[in-house]
C-alpha cells in the first residue's frame, strides 16, 4: 500500500513538474514577440507640445499587448489597475517594461516597470513633478523626462537619470529647454526631442548626448516650421527612423530615415507619396516597420506593416475603430548599449569652453556678411542679462572657465560693438566637463584646423560676474 501511494505521489511530482515547465515555455514563448502599443480614445484632443499632453501624455489612455501569431486577438489591457498609462519601452532582455502612469485621475504621472512574465509592477519614481518618456540605460539604470520650474530652466521637462530602484536620480540638462521622447542609441548616447521655449519657442529637435548631460549636441533638424514628432528608432542597417510632421499643427507626419553617421545630411522621406499621417514607429520584421497609421482624419490610428523597400503599406496587424493605437514597441532582446565612462566630478563647479575661431561661421546665420572678419570680441549672455564680454585673441579663438549647469549664449561683436552672429544657441556644460568647438554656427560636420589656438597657451578666462562663484578647482 505505501509502495502504491509512493508511485502515485512520484507521478503527481512528475506532472505537476512538467507542467510548470510547459507553462513557464510558453508564457515566455508568448512574450517573446508580442506587440505592445498605447491605445487611446478617438477623440484626440489638441497637442501642446510644451506641456506634453496629448502628444507624450493621454488621459485615460492603456497599455495593451497583442501576440502576432494569434490572428484576431483581442488586444489585453495590461495597465487595466491604472487610470493612464503610456510611452512603454522594453529592457534589452526582454523582460520588462517602463511604462508612465497615472494610478488615479488627477495623480501625478510616476514611472513605473513591469515584469513581462507576471505582469507585476514597481513604482520607480516618487515625484511631485510629472515624470515621463521613461527609457532604460545600462547598468540597471533609467532615463526620464521631469517637469520642474526654477530660475535657470524657467518652465519646462528636463532629462533626469536615476537606478531602477528609484534612487539615485539626478537632472542631466539644464537649459530652458523641453525633452521629450529619448532613446539610447547603441554607442550609449541619448537621442532626444529638444525644444527651446525661451526667450521664443522653436520647433523641435534631435539633439544628442551623454547619459551625464556632456557633449550634447545637435543631431538631426528639419525644414523650418517641421517638427519631430516621435522617439528616434535606430535599426541595425545603420539608421534612425522618426515621424516628422511639416506642419506644427497636424496630428502626424511622415516616416523619416536618416543615417546615423550623417543625420543632418541623409534626409530621406519614405511616406512622401503616402495619403495619411503616421504617428510611431518600430522595428518589426526585416525590410519591415510597424506603423502607427490612418489614411485620413476621420479614421482611427491602427497598426500596420510598412515596406521600406517598395515604400507601401502592407497588412493591417491590429485595429480597434473605438481606439487610436498610437506608441508602439515590440518584445524581443536587444543588444545592450555601450556603458559610457562618466568623468563628471561633482566637487568642482566649473567647466572649460575652447572656441577655435568666432569667425569661422556658416554665412546662412550671420546677420551682416560684410563684417565677418571684424569680430573681435565675444558677449556671453545669461537667462536675464549679460554676463561679460571677452576680447578673443587674434586667431579668433577664445578659452573660458565657466560655472557648471548654468545656462548661456554667445554672440560676436566686431570692432564698432555691433552684433555679428548670434545670439546662439543654449550651452551648458556639466561639472568638469571639457567642450570644445570650431566656431560660431558653423557647418556641424566640420572638424578643427591642425593647430593650436593662441588662447590655450594663456589661462582660461573667468567671466566677472562669475568670479566670486567659481572656487578653486582641478582645473
Amino acid at each position: 500500500m505505501n509502495k502504491k501511494r509512493l508511485n502515485i505521489v512520484s507521478l503527481l511530482t512528475i506532472i505537476i513538474s512538467s507542467s510548470v515547465i510547459f507553462l513557464s515555455s510558453c508564457n515566455d514563448r508568448s512574450t517573446e514577440g508580442m506587440i505592445i502599443f498605447t491605445q487611446v480614445s478617438r477623440d484626440l484632443q489638441d497637442i501642446d507640445y510644451v506641456t506634453g499632453s496629448s502628444w507624450r501624455i493621454f488621459p485615460k489612455s492603456n497599455i495593451a499587448a497583442i501576440n502576432t501569431d494569434q490572428s484576431g486577438e483581442k488586444a489585453k489591457i495590461i495597465t487595466i489597475d491604472f487610470f493612464s498609462a503610456c510611452s512603454p519601452e522594453i529592457s534589452y532582455d526582454g523582460k520588462s517594461m517602463l511604462f508612465t502612469a497615472q494610478k488615479k485621475e488627477n495623480d501625478i504621472w510616476q514611472i513605473w516597470e513591469m515584469n513581462l512574465t507576471n505582469f507585476n509592477v514597481t513604482q520607480v519614481t516618487f515625484s511631485k513633478e510629472d515624470c515621463i518618456d521613461p527609457a532604460y540605460l545600462p547598468g540597471e539604470r533609467l532615463l526620464f523626462s521631469k517637469f520642474i520650474t526654477n530660475d535657470t530652466v524657467k518652465t519646462g521637462h528636463s532629462l533626469f537619470t536615476g537606478n531602477l530602484d528609484g534612487s539615485m536620480i539626478s537632472q542631466i540638462t539644464f537649459n530652458p529647454h523641453a525633452y521629450f521622447a529619448s532613446t539610447v542609441l547603441k554607442d550609449g548616447r541619448i537621442l532626444t526631442i529638444s525644444k527651446q521655449l525661451y526667450p521664443d519657442q522653436k520647433e523641435g529637435k534631435f539633439m544628442i548626448l551623454r547619459p551625464n548631460g556632456t557633449k550634447q549636441e545637435l543631431f538631426y533638424q528639419g525644414l523650418k516650421g517641421s517638427n519631430v514628432l516621435s522617439r528616434g528608432r535606430e535599426m541595425n542597417n545603420g539608421k534612425v527612423y522618426f515621424i516628422e510632421s511639416d506642419n506644427k499643427d497636424r496630428e502626424g507626419g511622415n516616416i523619416i530615415s536618416v543615417k546615423y553617421n550623417r543625420p543632418l545630411h541623409s534626409k530621406d522621406n519614405l511616406s512622401s507619396d503616402i495619403k495619411g499621417d503616421f504617428y510611431d514607429l518600430s522595428s518589426f520584421q526585416e525590410d519591415k516597420l510597424l506603423v502607427s497609421y490612418r489614411s485620413s482624419s476621420d479614421n482611427s490610428y491602427a497598426l500596420y506593416e510598412f515596406n521600406e523597400e517598395t515604400r507601401v503599406v502592407g497588412n493591417v496587424i491590429y485595429k480597434d475603430d473605438q481606439y487610436n493605437i498610437l506608441e508602439v514597441v515590440v518584445v524581443k532582446k536587444q543588444k545592450r548599449p555601450r556603458k559610457l565612462p562618466d568623468d563628471l566630478n561633482m566637487d568642482v563647479n566649473t567647466a572649460l569652453l575652447l572656441c577655435q575661431d568666432i569667425n569661422f561661421t556658416d554665412n546662412r546665420y550671420v546677420k551682416d556678411t560684410s563684417s565677418i572678419s571684424n569680430a573681435v570680441k565675444i558677449e556671453v549672455m545669461g537667462i536675464d542679462s549679460s554676463l561679460g564680454t571677452v576680447d578673443v585673441e587674434k586667431d579668433g579663438s577664445f578659452y573660458l572657465k565657466v560655472l557648471a549647469d548654468i545656462p548661456f549664449r554667445i554672440q560676436t561683436i566686431n570692432e564698432d560693438g555691433k552684433v555679428v552672429n548670434g545670439p546662439g544657441s543654449w550651452i551648458y556644460l556639466r561639472p568638469n566637463e571639457r567642450r570644445g568647438c570650431v566656431g560660431c554656427h558653423e557647418d556641424h560636420e566640420q572638424v578643427p584646423f591642425n593647430r593650436q589656438p593662441l588662447s590655450v597657451k594663456k589661462e582660461p578666462i573667468i567671466l566677472p560676474k562669475w568670479k566670486e562663484l567659481i572656487k578653486e578647482s582641478i582645473h
